[in-house]
């Protein structure tokens, strides 16, 4: 049971007559419950934008008009834009079915004429506290049961040499609620890493959302990441809980982080040093209590250094930096890791496959694997589709290392294409990055993308980094 579920239920109470306001107030209070007395339209919308209330009890008369009731129905409209499921009680002492019925149209949840009847009160108050927390306890499980993945969980596998201090680092860390920022190149599995420190924490039992940050444009992060209520913009046909919301007491696991703006980066920074964020639209402060995982495949120290990504928010998103290897570093997984795929795609395809043949693993372990991980699980799975044995042949794998001399140009792809093009300008010019990138008509930043992107980021490419000055 959540905290918010067994706290004293608060009460707002508006009415311009003090009298009536501190009767209900007594009333209020020998229930149990706790009152907040309020005398005008005003006071209400600053009190409901202010903090949360379990319901608001109000008159539909005020000072300006007394009869009517359509100052208290403006005011349930602005409640209803505020919070939908804050549950409003009405009350008049001027009541009418009509204005009853009306009150009810826009979304009030009760009625109640005065005089008022204690007893009568009291059942209401009961009754729609109850039925409000209800509403908001399913409102953020339908969120998270949106942000769970349905699949089994995936299993981190790593013996080599090279992941042992990953897997050291994610039992000594993973129980805590220290902030994890991952690094390393497309493919490595990030996302995996995440999932499984998150497992192995306290919070296991609580969500993990997951939120590609690089992939939101800008106009629409705040509202993923914070929510908004209904008419915030245009499109807000109602409230939405965000992200940070969806994963309160679990975990948050921002992907591609370095590729947010500066003007998002700051009010992500707010929320990480204070856990505190306002739904677009809304002036309400609201709390989270959420752990925080990031991960990128830039160098994020480059980024921090041409003022690109902030560093105090790097220093709240990485209290312990985690790097992983790419393939190529742990050529010992390769096979564990293929046999696993193997079995995993083998199940889903329904495919009698007992394992790879020579030539298979001769490949397997020839090839460079600049894609990494997700390359592999992807061949493995193209291999369990082709092969037409009990067993994967070199050749259902599709990679070029199992194949008799080099690829024909019109067989390789674009890509292939291109990565061949910029070995051969780098051997040209002795690893020289610069006089490549001119040979190529690149700008020396548009090719390292292209090495990055190709897992050709080797040490040449970094003593270039270390001896010539960046270029614009």
């Amino acid at each position: 049971m959540k905290s918010s579920d067994i706290r004293t239920p608060c009460i707002l109470v508006a009415d311009d007559q003090p009298d009536v306001l501190e009767a209900l107030r007594f009333l209020i209070k020998g229930e149990g419950y706790l009152a907040v007395p309020v005398n005008s339209p005003a006071a209400v919308i600053d009190e409901v934008e202010s903090r949360d209330f379990d319901a608001v009890l109000m008159d539909l008369n005020y000072t300006r008009d007394t009869t009517s009731g359509q100052e208290g129905l403006d005011l349930l409209n602005r409640i209803q834009l505020l919070d939908t499921t804050l549950p409003v009680i009405v009350m008049t002492a001027w009541g009418s079915v009509e204005l009853a019925v009306e009150a009810m149209r826009r979304g009030a949840r009760d009625f109640i004429q005065k005089p008022w009847d204690n007893a009568r009160l009291s059942a209401i108050l009961k009754t729609q506290i109850e039925l409000g927390r209800a509403l908001r306890r399913g409102q953020r499980l339908e969120a998270e049961n949106r942000a769970l993945r349905a699949e089994r969980f995936p299993q981190l596998i790593a013996q080599s040499a090279a992941m042992r201090p990953v897997l050291d680092v994610i039992s000594r860390v993973g129980p805590s609620d220290a902030n994890v920022f991952i690094t390393g190149e497309n493919g490595t599995g990030k996302g995996l890493v995440a999932l499984t420190l998150h497992s192995v924490s306290m919070r296991s039992t609580r969500p993990l959302v997951t939120v590609n940050t690089g992939g939101l444009a800008e106009g629409v992060f705040e509202s993923e990441l914070f929510g908004h209520v209904k008419g915030a913009f245009t499109d807000a046909k109602s409230d939405r809980v965000g992200r940070f919301e969806m994963a309160e007491g679990g975990t948050l696991f921002l992907d591609e982080i370095a590729n947010i703006s500066q003007g998002l980066q700051s009010k992500l920074l707010r929320t990480l040093e204070t856990g505190e964020f306002e739904r677009v639209g809304s002036s309400k402060t609201r709390r989270v209590d959420v752990r925080v995982l990031s991960a990128t495949n830039a160098d994020i120290a480059k980024e921090v250094a041409e003022g690109k990504f902030r560093q105090d928010l790097l220093f709240r998103l990485n209290t312990i930096e985690l790097r992983l290897p790419p393939l190529r570093d742990r050529r010992e997984d390769i096979s564990i890791l293929a046999a696993h795929f193997l079995r995993q795609h083998a199940e889903h395809y329904r495919k009698p496959l007992t394992g790879f043949d020579e030539s298979a693993i001769k490949a397997l372990l020839a090839h460079a694997w600049p894609g990494n991980v997700r390359e592999l699980d992807h061949a493995v799975e193209r291999a369990v589709l082709m092969a037409q044995g009990d067993v994967v042949r070199a050749v259902d794998l599709g990679l070029r290392a199992g194949r008799e001399g080099p690829p024909k140009l019109e067989e390789m792809s674009l890509e292939d294409v291109e990565a061949l093009l910029i070995k051969k300008a780098l051997a040209r010019f002795s690893g020289n990055v610069s006089h490549a990138a001119n040979a190529l008509g690149l700008s020396r930043s548009a090719l390292y993308r292209r090495l990055q992107r190709y897992g050709l980021l080797g040490a040449g490419y970094e003593r270039e980094r270390q001896t010539r000055p960046t270029q614009p």
